[in-house]
């Protein structure tokens, strides 16, 4: 609420407290004091966060400082043993990681920033000004308090107004309080309340119709816009769901990690010297940490950022797409978003019959050639001042078009025009006599001469029981018929009829002028009417609404389906929000007031067992406290009208308290609040005002609610997509980390080195992890509950006991079985190993090994453990094929899933070629270590893979045909 007295006190004292003049305006001295005093009229642009500064986040926060973390340690490692230079290229690899992945996200991010710095119209519009006694043209910016500035139709406001002059000035709020009607300005105060008052234009509101004169009374950052744009400027933003669930995805690893590292670090302190110990629980905690996953979680949030924009959604924060999916509430406006924002003919009652006319929810049922609807069309097009503001869009559907004037006369244009264009009509069919419409008579008058000769004609519209009255007969199926108390009585249940669905209805008549008292050339006088105005022929009624755009009914049926729900948040009235909601399905039972009107009692004591839907007025939610706000929030239909930035932002607050991640949907510049405060904030793009695009972060480039829908759809898919990729990555942690703890506890040769391990993880399964974004939803993806971010997490218990305990165990079981079959060829039976580690170690040079097979030099034994290393390293592909394979679905079978993810085959065919490039080039076994292998050494794991898949497939089918048993409870993850 605005604490302020301008709009309340005297026109004398206004001028006196800014001393300025109504006839002169400011002096030019007067006004470049002010103007130093309060600065430019521009509203101050919100706090920016630099470029460097965002790129530095993406650098070392999250994800990326657990890999600085590990790079770190192998510096250490590297300088603690310097003949070992493996732990220092794994320092090398891991920054390099870290600084690609934070370019290509800063890449991103900044994508989406530039295409927002676009939307901002950099042109400040002129003002019409009179100061010194001159009217004259000046830039809005330059506008102080006290200037005394000239409206027109078709105009911005350029600054807070209070009226000294008006004629038929209406106003556009709709941005500011979601009333899609344009209102009147008066010269009086209406209200004390501010924003209710009606003399005063607000800043950025348009002038739709009329001018009007006013003394500037704010201006900027003051003006009332600029109060909610500082609301939503001061409002915190809120961490992104997935920016949580990673931070726990990374304790938990750093956890697992470090626990390992110092277990073996005390077994250690029993077998080696503190050097090689320290290195080797540097290798332990670096073999844990999953380095591809940075590049996973990346690749998948732009790959979702790029499919929502061909769905017209632009992703202004890339990890938005993922609150998306796990959005339980939307909070959505009314005018723009649910609806169309423009006044459409929905309904016409002629010949006794309420006909729906052609709009983008319903086809059309009236007869365009009968007598009633023909008087009808001519009425709606002459007997109206609206015109289309341009041929240039005439190639566009007439529903598109701009129009100038009021705006139902807009709508009853648009209606006509595909039955016969306006201009033409309006040609043929001349006007002799007007009276324009005001606000005591409440109709509208034109006289014209048809065309092709014969009597004038006298048209009428306006309320439509004022139309009625002045009817003696009423014309039904061509015939005129007495306008007796029958008919008045079915007008009345027609009007009623369409006024209960908040239509706006107008009433038509017409009279044919007898030729013997209104020649041709007869004088007619407007101001003093001497032609009847009574005893005319009604015609019919229309009713006129904004109506639902075409999708939406459909889009917040699924909604439903998935358990989301959308509760609407309007500034418009109690009766119109009502309507909307039921044609759009967001109330589909008895509210509170009907059930309160059928049973009695009170509706504060109603329960959501008693009716599901209740409608809350602004006023009401004003005195509400937080517990009876938490009650109606507990109902499942809820509608919200008449409401102020403020109480949008406490709706959202209130969801919020409740658990509920909440997307608020807006257009208008008193939705910013709300953009802000919720978890994800959703502006549209067309109508869109700036302060609400940038309040928000994401923007529907079409304006449609269904859009929503795609993402929320995209959102889930995601989430699934990156749990399967972090159960894929965590796998061969396993078999990774094993060959260490052998190493340590039993002194056996190490079977994987750490430039294998990071052939593996930034290697073979970069590409497969990626792959997995990719893949297409599970069929049950918008019939879930959406996920309660307090309980599922992304890496749950189940997904580590899945990825460790049961896949990982079967990997390393493939590698370590690989491994003892490889050095039997090579003569050393398995438990001849143990205590052999540093034979074949840099110490070991010069000292033979003698087993039952024979004694074994250096090279040679160095040879075969190469051979060992590489055929381990090929194991933990050949068994990450069936890990990525049963990755692809967490219920359905693979065979029901198919194999039509083209990026998943690229992936698999992608990890073989590397793996065989590794083993075989003739290059690389200096540098990584490795020995081309023995083709059979290829063929050990080949088994292990089977047992995986097979395992797999079986938890699966127990899963779909037991949903509630034990294995769903312990393995589901």
């Amino acid at each position: 609420e605005v604490d302020t007295d301008l709009h309340i006190i005297p026109l004398e004292e206004l001028y006196a407290r800014f001393q300025t003049d109504p006839e002169n305006g400011l002096s030019s001295e007067k006004h470049a004091e002010v103007l130093a005093r309060d600065g430019l009229n521009k509203l101050t642009p919100p706090p920016t966060i630099p470029s460097l500064v965002k790129f530095l986040e993406h650098l070392f926060g999250g994800f990326a400082a657990l890999l600085w973390l590990g790079a770190f340690l192998c510096f250490i490692g590297f300088l603690l043993n310097q003949a070992d230079q493996s732990n220092l290229y794994l320092g090398i690899v891991l920054v390099g990681v870290v600084v690609i992945t934070a370019v290509f996200s800063h890449y991103q991010d900044s994508a989406a920033s530039s295409v927002m710095e676009k939307f901002k119209n950099m042109i400040p519009p002129s003002a019409t000004v009179i100061r010194d006694g001159k009217q004259q043209e000046v830039e809005a910016t330059h506008l102080v308090v006290g200037d005394l500035v000239i409206v027109k139709s078709g105009q911005k406001v350029p600054a807070d107004i209070r009226m000294i002059q008006v004629a038929n000035m209406k106003v556009d709020n709709s941005s500011l309080t979601g009333e899609s009607e344009p209102l009147p300005r008066t010269v009086e105060c209406t209200d004390e309340r501010f924003i209710e008052t009606k003399n005063v234009a607000f800043y950025t509101t348009f002038c739709k119709d009329g001018t009007g004169t006013g003394i500037v009374i704010d201006t900027g950052d003051r003006t009332f816009i600029g109060k909610i744009a500082s609301l939503a400027t001061n409002t915190e933003a809120v961490e992104t769901p997935i920016h949580k669930e990673i931070n726990h995805f990374i304790k938990i690893i750093s956890t697992i990690a470090i626990i390992l590292g110092i277990i073996f670090f005390i077994f250690g302190l029993f077998v080696y010297d503190i050097i090689s110990n320290v290195v080797f629980c540097i290798g332990i905690i670096v073999a844990n940490v999953p380095e591809g996953l940075l590049a996973t979680v990346t690749v998948a949030l732009t790959l979702t950022s790029k499919k929502m924009a061909r769905k017209h959604v632009l992703v202004k924060n890339l990890e938005s797409v993922e609150t998306l999916g796990s959005t339980s509430t939307i909070c959505s406006d009314k005018t723009g978003t649910l609806t169309q924002n423009k006044m459409t003919v929905v309904h016409i009652w002629i010949d006794n019959k309420i006909e729906t006319t052609d709009t983008e929810t319903t086809t059309k049922s009236y007869n365009e050639n009968s007598d009633a609807f023909k008087a009808l069309h001519q009425i709606s097009c002459l007997c109206n001042k609206a015109y289309f503001s341009t041929d240039a869009d005439a190639h566009k559907p007439v529903s598109q078009r701009k129009t100038d004037g009021d705006g139902s006369e807009s709508a009853l244009i648009k209606f006509v025009q595909p039955i016969r264009d306006i201009v033409q009509m309006r040609a043929a069919n001349s006007n002799v006599c007007a009276i324009p419409f005001n606000s005591s008579n409440k109709y509208q008058v034109d006289i014209i001469e048809p065309e092709g000769g014969g009597p004038y004609m006298l048209l009428m519209k306006g309320a439509p029981e004022r139309i009625w009255k002045r009817c003696s007969t009423i014309l039904i199926d061509g015939q005129e018929l007495p306008m007796d108390d029958h008919w008045r009585g079915q007008c009345k249940a027609a009007n009623d009829e369409l006024g209960s669905n908040a239509e706006r209805v107008l009433g038509f008549c017409r009279y044919e002028l007898p030729p013997n008292e209104y020649p041709k050339g007869f004088e007619f006088d407007s101001e003093d009417p001497n032609f009847p105005l009574e005893g005319l022929c009604f015609i019919g009624l229309t009713g006129l609404m904004d109506p639902p755009r075409g999708a939406v009914p459909g889009a917040v049926e699924t909604c439903q389906a998935a358990k989301i729900k959308v509760i609407m948040v309007t500034g418009d009235q109690p009766i119109t929000a009502w309507a909307i909601a039921k044609q759009v399905g967001i109330i589909k039972s008895p509210t509170v007031d009907e059930y309160c009107k059928e049973h009695g009692g009170d509706p504060n004591s109603v329960t959501p067992d008693q009716a599901n839907a209740i409608v809350i007025p602004g006023d009401q939610l004003e005195e509400m406290s937080d517990e009876r706000l938490n009650e109606v929030l507990a109902f499942p239909e809820i509608v919200f009208a008449r409401t102020s930035p403020e109480q949008k932002s406490r709706i959202v607050g209130g969801c919020q308290k409740r658990g509920e991640i909440v997307a608020v949907t807006g257009d208008g510049v008193n939705d910013s609040p709300a953009l802000k405060k919720a978890d994800i904030g959703i502006a549209m793009g067309i109508t869109g005002s700036e302060v609400a695009k940038e309040a928000a972060d994401m923007i529907l480039l079409d304006d449609n609610f269904a859009s929503i829908v795609k993402g929320v759809e995209e959102g889930r898919l995601i989430f699934d997509n990156l749990k399967k990729s972090i159960a894929y990555t965590l796998s061969s942690n396993i078999p990774e980390i094993t060959p260490f703890l052998l190493f340590i506890l039993f002194q056996i040769p190490l079977p994987l080195s750490t430039v294998l391990i990071l052939c593996v993880d930034l290697g073979t399964d970069l590409i497969p992890a990626i792959s997995l974004a990719y893949e297409k939803a599970e069929a049950d993806i918008m019939k879930r509950k959406p996920r309660n971010s307090q309980t599922d997490k992304l890496v749950t218990a189940k997904l580590i006991s899945f990825a460790y305990l049961q896949i990982g165990v079967i990997q390393a079981l493939a590698g370590m079985y690989t491994y003892f079959v490889v050095f039997g060829d090579f003569g050393y039976s398995p438990f001849e190993l143990p205590n052999t580690a540093e034979y074949f170690g840099l110490d070991g040079d010069g000292d033979p090994l003698t087993v039952n097979t024979g004694t074994y030099n250096y090279d040679e034994r160095v040879n075969a453990l190469g051979n060992a290393q590489t055929a381990y390293f090929v194991s933990i592909v050949i068994v990450q094929w069936s890990d990525l394979l049963i990755c692809k679905t967490r219920k359905l079978s693979l065979f029901q899933q198919g194999m039509k993810n083209l990026m998943l085959n690229f992936g698999l065919a992608f990890e073989t070629v590397l793996a065989l490039i590794v083993v075989y080039a003739p290059f690389l076994d200096i540098a990584l270590g490795t020995r081309p292998l023995n083709p059979r050494h290829l063929l050990p794991a080949l088994p292990f893979a089977f047992l995986i898949i097979a395992y797999d497939e079986l938890r699966k089918f127990w899963i779909r045909t037991h949903p509630t048993g034990w294995v769903k409870r312990f393995t589901y993850y």
